[in-house]
């Protein structure tokens, strides 16, 4: 979770993994948007010789629609290429990397960035940017924060762009809620009671790798503008990414390896954090995974009578009891995760992209960033910069979720229910317990180290 391991398939092949997605006006530079697409689950700092990187074969694509019919309307894509200078040792570098250059680093990789807006031809914004390496510990790396500020660059049109190793920023209590639901700071109420606890941040201590984009907002809306009117129906976008792999995988005896051939077919998306691996049952997760958003509608059923809103009630008895009794479709989720949020139901907001079904982050680009203590819970907190206006790194989105799925959102349809009282205050219990976010691109905290963390211990 957000979107680690999330179907079968997928699970198998972790660099075309997508784990989360973010969108947000940035709030260092309120004339951009900043999108980020996380890749490569539950990174184990320690995990060389072989670290972890992007994959050479595989397209990575961020995908912005503005028209209303959760189709493309501007594509980056990423293609990295990696290479090894010495092949005459298996070390990832001989010595310490004091820059991002450095002939030290045995196995470096770069990547090129390519525009392509619908109808038009794709150009190339810029190649052969270099890529940070892992944060490997204090010899190896021993001032990572340099080296990754090395590899910020800013190519043209006024965009930025950054792609390596990041901090873990999602947080959620992952050996809780797999273990039949267990909402940690309440299981002395679940079905299966337990002693009272605090939550555990299943993601702590682990990296992932980012790919990160600072545009102009002009770069993304309709008409080539920045809109200041949240009202206005051109001031919202709808973004998510995806994983590419060509179709045909030869195993090459003589080089020891896999080549590719044939065109590119979508193995991975990820719009909303949660969606695929909460709403969309498992049967149906790979195909998911392998379709476009403008084809969501074959799953709004699972929107509209979400299982998690079922299993609430029942695993936690007495807690739910209007949930448990409220029957009609959830209207409330179908608008949050589907369509976006018709003007009229949150004053002076709205981020509806049209009736086209489709899982997308929505973002109003014309509401200001919170600059000055920002809430976690986002728009449903008053927070109107937050998820599901689009997401930030902050965005503590699986309480949000949790509340909304709990029926704390249900009244914005349906004026006539009474959420319950635990829909207000129903949380996994964890906050960010990795590196802390920064206040400038990329956001996403400096990963851990290798040297530096000390693994945890198994429990009984």
């Amino acid at each position: 979770m957000s979107s680690h391991r999330e179907a079968p398939e997928v699970s198998k092949d972790p660099v075309a993994d997508n784990t989360d997605v973010y969108a947000f006006v940035s709030p260092d530079k309120p004339d951009t948007v900043t999108l980020l697409a996380n890749f490569i689950p539950f990174q184990n700092p320690q995990g060389g010789p072989n670290f972890y990187e992007f994959g050479d074969e595989v397209l990575y694509e961020i995908h912005v629609s503005n028209r209303g019919d959760a189709r493309p309307d501007v594509t980056y894509q990423f293609r990295f290429r990696t290479k090894v200078r010495n092949d005459s040792t298996f070390l990832y570098n001989t010595g310490p990397i004091d820059s991002i250059d450095s002939p030290a680093w045995n196995r470096p990789q770069s990547y090129s960035v390519t525009r392509v807006a619908r109808g038009d031809r794709a150009r190339l914004l810029a190649s052969h940017l270099a890529c940070p390496p892992v944060n490997i510990g204090p010899r190896s790396t021993p001032s990572y924060t340099a080296l990754a500020s090395q590899a910020v660059h800013s190519i043209q049109g006024g965009r930025t762009v950054f792609a390596g190793q990041r901090a873990e920023g999602f947080h959620v209590d992952l050996g809780s809620i797999f273990d039949l639901g267990t909402l940690r700071p309440f299981q002395m109420l679940h079905l299966i009671p337990s002693a009272a606890a605090v939550g555990v941040n299943g993601t702590q201590g682990l990296n992932v790798h980012s790919i990160a984009l600072q545009v102009p907002i002009s770069d993304l809306t309709r008409r080539g503008t920045t809109p200041t009117d949240p009202l206005d129906p051109g001031s919202v976008i709808g973004v998510w990414a995806t994983a590419s792999r060509q179709k045909s995988r030869i195993w090459d005896a003589e080089r020891g390896s896999h080549s590719w051939r044939g065109p590119y077919s979508q193995v991975s998306r990820l719009g909303n954090p949660l969606f695929n691996e909460v709403i969309t049952p498992m049967a149906k997760k790979d195909r998911w995974n392998s379709s476009a958003p403008h084809d969501d509608s074959h799953y709004a059923s699972y929107v509209a009578r979400p299982e998690l809103a079922r299993l609430l009630p029942a695993l936690y008895p007495g807690v739910f009891p209007h949930l448990a009794a409220y029957t009609k479709d959830r209207a409330d989720l179908l608008a949050i995760l589907l369509t976006g949020i018709p003007k009229g139901v949150v004053p002076g907001f709205q981020n509806y992209t049209g009736s086209t079904q489709a899982d997308m982050l929505r973002l109003n680009v014309a509401v200001p960033p919170t600059t000055t203590n920002p809430n976690p819970i986002g728009l449903v907190a008053g927070d109107a910069a937050g998820f599901p206006n689009g997401r930030r790194v902050i965005d503590d989105v699986v309480t949000i979720e949790l509340r909304a799925v709990a029926g704390a959102t249900i009244p914005l349809v349906d004026p006539t229910f009474v959420p319950d009282g635990a829909a207000s205050v129903v949380t996994d219990g964890t906050s960010n317990t990795n590196a802390a976010y920064l206040d400038a691109f990329p956001y996403l905290g400096h990963p851990a180290g290798g040297y530096q963390t000390t693994p945890g211990t198994p429990g009984g």
